[in-house]
């Protein structure tokens, strides 16, 4: 199975969900759960990230997302390795 993300119309809104290895409960802890949201922001405000629903659980993330014109991939990928 492919590892990347695949969006063929950037003007549809999409479910994502994605899982932390080995389905460990990482967020549990606010530490880690509070870098989610900050990554979603700069998302937001350098890729025009449209966020409609997010939710976070213990050891995956499922949100329902749109584009304002970037590419959602390049969104998605931003989204993992922001720090």
């Amino acid at each position: 199975m492919s590892t990347k993300y695949k969006f063929h119309d950037q003007d549809k809104l999409y479910l994502v969900s994605f899982s932390v290895v080995f389905w460990i409960d990482l967020f549990i802890r606010n530490e880690y759960k509070r870098v989610l949201p900050d990554s979603w922001k700069h998302c937001q405000k350098h890729k025009d990230l449209e966020i409609y629903r997010s939710c976070i659980m213990t050891s995956h993330v499922q949100m329902i997302i749109g584009s304002g014109g970037h590419k959602l991939e390049d969104s998605m990928r931003d989204m993992k390795r922001h720090k």
